[in-house]
């Protein structure tokens, strides 16, 4: 580590910044074409890239991943209720109030992240409509199992894929499972473009409705189409990402390797679980979460202060459920009776920092507090 390094708080995650040499002659042709946003050359050009990239064929750039998540929900006209899991970020299910569409949280799979094939079904009533799972941590869901409930019973399919930017699940991308995928390109995530989001669709016609929706619905000058919002990415943003595209293979590589050094760093510690993606996927290593269990020196809470302490800014990811906020814990479904799974692993998580910027005597270090405590 440098000696500079040292006295620097490590994050869970930390934007990849290239040379901002290597970006100035994007920012020079952006202000050559005049071309800000409004699906500018650049806009075009990562659609075009990303969609080469992650094996689709249909993708949509958005300014961020929750109106990508909003505009999901308006383009499938979904209303009523809608099968989601309590265990992600607060925008899976804020999305859902803010089309005036009431989340129904199931559990998590025992002894993983995401939602629990097993209770969806349970969960349908006359008033749903779809299906929301989450890939949480890029560890891809049960999509066959998923799909078999959605078809058995005519429900719609989108996948909250915040985490998923190049998983492969059964030998394709898992962004072309459901009728809709919708990816985040925050500045925390594997790829990004400061804020960003995007739509992964299955035909022409999805698209063509999803981008009218994402810019007011409008079609030409004289022609709007839709209530549609502003949800277009600009052009500096695109740029970023046609910038960040040309190093997302190493990235992905630092990141194996790191996840392999934090695995081999924790064997043997009592208490301390590292639990895997399946071993059918090809896994991005977006997060590295750890669960502190019976037989750790330290409670969840204590070994993350421990953390803070050495500034490591680790976070609990996820904690507290999106169930327990206010505006949710009253409904039925939010009740921790129903959310037994979920609620452990919300107790005992704790996502270790995982980013390219991490040296080995960064993970070292981390792995050194953790076996010391």
């Amino acid at each position: 580590m440098k000696p500079e390094a040292d006295n620097k708080p490590l994050y869970v995650t930390q934007p990849a910044m290239p040379p901002l040499r290597d970006f100035l002659p994007y920012l020079e042709q952006i202000w050559d074409n005049k071309i800000l946003t409004n699906c500018g050359p650049y806009h075009q050009q990562l659609e075009q890239a990303l969609a080469q990239y992650l094996g689709v064929k249909y993708i949509s750039l958005f300014a961020n991943g929750t109106l990508a998540l909003m505009t999901a929900l308006q383009s499938m006209r979904i209303s009523g209720e809608v099968i989601t899991t309590p265990y992600s970020f607060v925008a899976t299910a804020h999305a859902m109030l803010w089309n005036g569409i009431k989340p129904v949280f199931v559990d998590i799979e025992p002894g993983g992240f995401n939602i629990d094939p097993r209770k969806i079904e349970a969960a349908i009533t006359p008033q749903t409509t779809a299906i929301m799972p989450v890939h949480c941590y890029g560890h891809p869901c049960d999509v066959g199992r998923i799909e078999e409930i959605a078809s058995n019973y005519g429900l719609k399919v989108i996948y909250d894929a915040a985490h998923a930017f190049g998983v492969q699940s059964g030998g394709s991308s898992v962004l072309l499972q459901g009728d809709l995928s919708v990816l985040s390109f925050h500045a925390t995530k594997v790829f990004n473009t400061f804020e960003g989001g995007a739509i992964v669709s299955p035909d022409a016609k999805t698209k063509r409705h999803i981008d009218h929706l994402k810019n007011f619905g409008i079609v030409d000058e004289v022609t709007v189409v839709a209530p549609g919002i502003n949800g277009k990415m600009n052009e500096i943003s695109a740029a970023f990402g046609l910038l960040q595209l040309k190093n997302i293979d190493m990235a992905l590589q630092q990141r194996a390797e790191i996840d392999h050094k934090y695995r081999a760093g924790l064997r043997g510690i009592d208490g301390i679980h590292c639990p895997k993606p399946p071993a059918s996927a090809v896994h991005n290593h977006s997060y590295f979460p750890i669960l502190v269990q019976a037989g750790y020196r330290l409670s969840r809470d204590g070994l993350f202060q421990k953390l803070r302490d050495a500034d490591i800014y680790a976070r609990r990811y996820f904690y507290p459920l999106i169930s327990e906020f206010p505006m949710y814990r009253g409904m039925p479904s939010a009740a921790t009776a129903n959310l037994p799974a979920a609620t452990l692993v919300s107790a005992q998580v704790i996502c270790l920092p995982m980013h390219p910027e991490l040296t080995d005597a960064h993970v070292e270090k981390i792995v050194q507090i953790i076996r010391t405590a």
